[in-house]
């Protein structure tokens, strides 16, 4: 009996021991695996403000519009043409395309790109996108926010970039860009972050944006940390205390850094949704 109650108590042992260590590497394995985690689960008092899941087959124009072209890499070829943004199955579809008829449109490419600006804009919170990408050379797709200028106001320039991914580099970039950034090359501020991804897969790329910091994650992993200076703002060095608004966009790097793109070939980026959270900060 005494032998048979030994058994017994060496396999309960046994049994315990290996309980306790697959629950310490299931906590290990989500702790850097980046498994996603519920808004609601990880900070409390967030709400959800905006959220756009592309439902239907057309764009909610009561939320979202194209930006005017510009000088700029990503807006430079930006088009109206509805190959350029398609909303299918649940699924935004941003493209870059080759422009087959330059008789009205000297563009050589067709880009697509949808902001909020001037129709949302929230100030501080917690932004979550879920996207992919192709991997093609001279790729230049981003989710990304920028500040809302008013009416006859030029403001210092403020830029939060969700995520950008750069040709057929499995890499998800983080930036942020300030007045003092832009107009200052050697400002000695680590305003960029990387991380190891592939692109051609669903991920889902969130900030969190408050009064003090940014914090930049991929599917629940922090992956960059941008804290607000403690010496002040005189150089415009923390431009973010202004409502931002949204921004996703599928543009091409041609040119750019010596990067080449295939100008006879089409870009895309799938967005699935976007959603908006918020609390209040006294």
């Amino acid at each position: 009996m005494r032998l048979e109650h030994l058994l017994v108590k060496k396999h309960l042992v046994i049994i315990s021991t290996f309980v306790i260590v697959a629950f310490a590497f299931c906590l290990f394995i989500k702790a850097n695996a980046g498994w996603p985690v519920p808004m609601g689960e990880q900070t409390d008092g967030y709400e959800l403000i905006f959220e756009d899941h592309f439902n239907g087959d057309k764009l909610d124009t009561a939320r979202w519009s194209i930006p005017p072209r510009g000088n700029s890499t990503w807006s430079r070829w930006i088009s109206t043409d509805k190959e350029v943004i398609e909303i299918n199955k649940g699924k935004l579809t941003c493209r870059a395309i080759p422009n087959k008829d330059r008789s009205q449109d000297s563009a050589t490419m067709l880009t697509g790109a949808i902001w909020t600006k001037d129709k949302f804009t929230f100030k501080y919170g917690r932004v979550e996108v879920r996207m992919r990408t192709n991997l093609q050379s001279g790729n230049f797709p981003a989710a990304w926010m920028g500040r809302q200028w008013g009416k006859g106001n030029v403001p210092p320039y403020g830029e939060i970039d969700i995520v950008e991914m750069v040709g057929n580099d499995r890499k998800a970039r983080h930036a942020f860009h300030t007045e003092y950034t832009t107009k200052t090359p050697k400002h000695g501020i680590k305003n960029s972050f990387m991380e190891q991804v592939e692109v051609n897969k669903w991920h889902i790329y969130a900030i969190e944006w408050t009064p003090e910091y940014i914090h930049w994650s991929v599917d629940g992993k922090i992956t960059g940390r941008h804290h607000k200076p403690k010496t002040g703002n005189v150089q415009n060095e923390w431009t973010f205390d202004v409502p931002f608004y949204l921004l996703l966009n599928q543009s091409i790097m041609h040119g750019v850094y010596g990067i080449k793109a295939d100008l006879d070939k089409t870009y895309e980026t799938q967005f699935d949704w976007i959603k908006v959270y918020q609390k209040r900060y006294e």
